[in-house]
C-alpha cells in the first residue's frame, strides 16, 4: 500500500482533495463527484447517504475506493482506513460506509489563559497565548490531526470558568491563527463567553440581556469575531453557576440569556451551547433536583441553534450516578451531553480508568420517556425527538506532557470519546479492542490480556471509591483523595457529609418520596424502579436510599460488610491489574512496561488509602468490626484527616 504513505504525506500538507485521485491498483481517494463513470457504477452508492462528512471504503478490482462528498468526509474516510489496516482488517473485500449521527463532537477545554487547566492533569495548556498568533507550534497540528482521525470537529478552547479577555482583539487574533490551523481538519473553533463581558472589556454599567445597549454590544462583537474566524462555531456559556455572572442576577431567565447571544450568531449559522449545571446555595433543596427544575419549564422556549449541554449525571461526574433525569424531559431542547474525559473524580492521570465503559453506561440507559428504548443515546443524536441539531462534549485531559494526557492509557478516553460522540450506540468492548490493536500491537495473547483489564477497571475505581452508590466522598477543592469527613465549606452541598448522610442508624441519601423526592423528575417506571428495595439495583442503592448498617444486600451481608468487601474488591481489582501488566511484560517494549508499573503502582497504594480512610471514618458511626478479608487499617482516622494537597494539579483558580 504505497499509495497510503504518500497520501499520509498529502495530510500533513495542504488537503487539496479535487486533485487527491490516485490509481496504481493500490488506493483511490476522491470525492463522489469526481468519479468517471466507471468507478460510480462500480460504486453503486447512494450519495446522500454519505452527507457531509461519511465516507465510503470498497475494495474495487483489487483497488481500494475511499469516497465522500467533501473534503473533510474523505479525511474521515483514509483516517479509517489507516486505522482498519494498523488494526489487521484484510482488505481484500473490505467494505465500510459510515456518517457520524451526532452533529457537533466537541472538546471543551478548560484551560486558562495563564495557561493552567483547571481540572487539567497532564502539564499546562497546550496553547501558548504569548507566542501566539507569530508562533504555531507544530502540537497545534499533530493536536488537530488526532482529532479528525476519531471525527471530533469542534473544540472550546478556553476555561468555562470564562476570562472576558479572550473576546478582545490581542486575543481574537491569537485564536483565530489557531482556527486557521484547525480548519483544513474540519474543526471549528468555539469560545466561551463570559456574561459581564459588556462590563469587564465594554464598559456598560450592565449585561443585563434585556439591555438594548447590552444586545448591541453582543451584535458587534460577534461580528468582530467572525472578521476574524469566518467560520466560528459559536459561543459556549457557564452562567448562574458556582458564582458566575449569568442573566439570572437581573432577574431574568435563561432563555433570555442564551437567545441574546443565539441572536447575535444566527445571521453567521453559529449557535449558543448553554451549559445546564447550574445550583443555588440559596437553593436548599437537593442539589441532584436543581438543574431539572430550572431548565424544563423553558422546554421549547429557546431558539433553535441553542443546545443545552448537560452533563451526564445530577451532581458533578462522579464514579457512578444515574444518568440526569433532563435527558428525555425537555422534548422540545436540544440537549448536548457533556463528558468529563479528564479524571477530576477517578484519581487524576495517576488511575488507570477506561472511561467508555462509564460513557456506555449513560448513553445506553433508559429514560422511557417514549416507552422501553427510549435510551439517553437516542435523545442525544436528537433520533429521539427528531431534532436537526445535536451535539456531544468532551472535557478535554489534554496537557502539553509528552505522551499528551498523563497517563498512556488516558489516552484510550479521549480516542473512545470520539468513537462514541460519531456513533453513541459504539460498544466500549469494541473500542477498547481496537485501541489497543491501534497503540500496542495485533498481537492475540496482549488483546486477551489487556481488554478484560480495560473494561474492568472503571468499575475497580468506583468499588475502591465510592461503592453501592456513595457519591461525592472526595476532599474539598482539590478532589484528590478520600475526604469523607469533610464538613466545613461554606454552602452544605460543596460537603462530603451532605451525600452521605452517614449517622448512627445508617448511610446513604434520601431520594425517594420520603426525603428529597428527586425520584419524581425520572419516568414513572425509573421512580418505581428506583424507589423500590427489591428493584433498584444496588450500584444506586445509597444514592436514592438511606438505610441501616444492618441492611441485608442481595448477596446475604449486611450493608456494613458488603460496604468493607466492595472497597477490599477495589483494592484487589487494582492488584490484578498489575498483576496482569506483568504477564504482558515481554509482549511490549521495555519503557512502556515501567511508566505504566509505576502509575499502577500509585494506584494501588491511593486505592488502599480510599479504603482505609473511607471505612476508618464509617466506622465511628456503624460501631462494627471490618468483616474476614478486609485488612486493619494501619493508619489512624487522624492521620488520613491530617494530610493536606496545597498543591494538587487541576486546581481551580480564583479571580477577584
Amino acid at each position: 500500500m504505497r499509495s497510503i504513505w504518500v497520501y499520509l504525506g498529502l495530510l500533513n500538507q495542504k488537503l487539496n482533495f479535487s486533485d487527491a485521485m490516485m490509481k496504481d491498483n493500490s488506493l483511490v481517494v476522491a470525492k463522489v463527484s469526481s468519479l468517471n463513470e466507471g468507478w460510480s457504477l462500480k460504486l453503486g452508492l447512494d450519495s446522500e447517504k454519505l452527507g457531509k462528512e461519511g465516507f465510503y471504503i470498497k475494495t474495487i478490482d483489487g483497488s481500494v475506493l475511499v469516497t465522500a462528498n467533501t473534503d473533510i468526509g474523505l479525511l474521515y474516510g483514509v483516517f479509517r482506513l489507516l486505522q482498519s489496516i494498523q488494526a489487521g482488517h484484510d482488505l481484500k473485500d473490505f467494505q465500510m460506509l459510515d456518517t457520524p449521527t451526532v452533529d457537533l463532537r466537541m472538546l471543551n477545554h478548560w484551560d486558562n489563559l495563564d495557561r493552567t487547566v483547571e481540572r487539567g492533569y497532564a502539564g499546562f495548556s497546550l496553547w501558548n497565548w504569548q507566542k501566539l498568533p507569530e508562533y504555531i507550534d507544530q502540537r497545534y497540528i499533530d493536536y488537530a490531526r488526532a482529532n479528525a482521525s476519531i471525527g471530533i470537529n469542534g473544540t472550546s478552547l478556553t476555561n468555562v470558568n470564562a476570562n472576558a479577555l479572550v473576546l478582545t482583539p490581542m486575543y481574537l487574533e491569537k485564536a483565530a491563527a489557531l482556527a486557521n490551523v484547525f480548519r483544513k481538519y474540519g474543526i471549528k473553533v468555539y469560545l466561551t463567553a463570559r456574561f459581564s463581558a459588556p462590563m469587564e472589556i465594554g464598559g456598560l454599567e450592565t449585561a443585563d440581556p434585556l439591555n438594548a445597549d447590552v444586545q448591541n454590544w453582543w451584535i458587534q462583537k460577534t461580528r468582530e469575531i467572525y472578521k476574524w474566524i469566518p467560520d466560528f462555531g459559536g459561543f459556549l456559556v457557564k452562567a448562574n453557576s458556582e458564582g458566575q455572572p449569568g442573566p439570572r442576577n437581573y432577574g431574568r431567565t435563561h432563555v433570555d440569556g442564551a437567545n441574546m447571544l443565539a441572536k447575535a450568531v444566527e445571521p453567521y449559522g453559529g449557535v449558543v451551547i448553554w451549559r445546564a449545571f447550574v445550583y443555588s446555595e440559596e437553593d436548599e433543596t437537593d442539589r441532584a433536583k436543581q438543574a431539572y427544575s430550572e431548565f424544563v419549564p423553558y422546554d421549547g422556549k429557546f431558539m433553535d441553534n441553542v443546545l443545552v449541554q448537560v452533563k451526564n449525571d445530577p451532581i458533578d461526574f462522579q464514579p457512578r450516578e444515574p444518568f440526569h433525569p433532563m435527558f428525555g424531559a425537555m422534548p422540545e431542547t436540544p440537549l448536548m451531553m457533556e463528558f468529563q474525559i479528564t479524571q477530576e473524580y477517578l484519581g487524576f492521570s495517576s488511575h488507570l480508568v477506561f472511561l467508555p465503559k462509564l460513557f456506555e453506561e449513560v448513553l445506553q440507559s433508559d429514560t422511557y420517556v417514549q416507552g422501553k428504548g427510549s435510551t439517553v443515546a437516542k435523545v442525544v443524536d436528537g433520533s429521539l425527538h427528531d431534532k436537526s441539531i445535536s451535539g456531544m462534549a468532551g472535557v478535554s485531559n489534554i496537557g502539553n506532557d509528552l505522551n499528551w494526557t498523563g497517563h498512556p492509557f488516558a489516552q484510550a478516553n479521549w480516542f473512545g470519546f470520539g468513537r462514541l460522540a460519531w456513533n453513541p450506540e459504539a460498544k466500549a468492548s469494541d473500542i477498547a479492542e481496537e485501541w489497543i490493536k491501534l497503540t500496542y500491537s495485533q498481537n492475540q495473547e496482549l488483546i486477551d490480556l489487556l481488554k478484560p483489564m480495560l473494561l474492568d477497571s472503571r468499575e475497580a475505581v468506583v468499588n475502591y471509591m465510592n461503592p453501592l452508590g456513595l457519591h461525592h466522598l472526595f476532599d474539598t477543592g482539590h478532589h484528590y483523595g478520600s475526604g469523607p469527613w469533610v464538613n466545613n465549606p461554606g454552602r452544605p452541598d460543596w460537603n462530603p457529609t451532605y451525600y452521605h448522610n452517614a449517622d448512627a442508624n445508617g448511610i446513604g441519601f434520601d431520594r425517594t418520596t420520603t426525603g428529597s423526592n428527586a425520584l419524581e423528575q425520572y419516568s414513572k417506571e425509573l421512580a418505581e424502579t428506583f424507589g423500590n428495595l427489591r428493584t433498584c439495583p444496588e450500584e444506586y442503592l445509597l444514592w436514592f436510599h438511606h438505610l441501616p448498617w444492618d441492611y441485608t444486600l442481595n448477596n446475604g451481608n449486611t450493608l456494613w460488610d458488603g460496604l468493607a468487601l466492595k472497597y477490599q474488591e477495589g483494592v484487589e481489582q487494582v492488584s490484578e491489574m498489575i498483576a496482569t501488566w506483568e504477564n504482558a511484560r515481554n509482549i511490549i517494549a521495555d519503557n512502556q512496561y515501567k511508566e505504566v508499573k509505576m502509575l499502577l503502582d500509585i494506584q494501588l497504594k491511593e486505592a488502599k488509602w480510599w479504603r482505609d480512610a473511607s471505612l476508618l471514618y464509617f466506622q465511628t458511626f456503624s460501631g462494627k468490626e471490618l468483616p474476614d478479608g478486609v485488612p486493619k487499617p494501619k493508619k489512624d482516622l487522624e492521620y488520613y484527616k491530617s494530610l493536606k494537597f496545597p498543591f494538587a494539579p487541576g486546581i481551580r483558580p480564583q479571580w477577584d
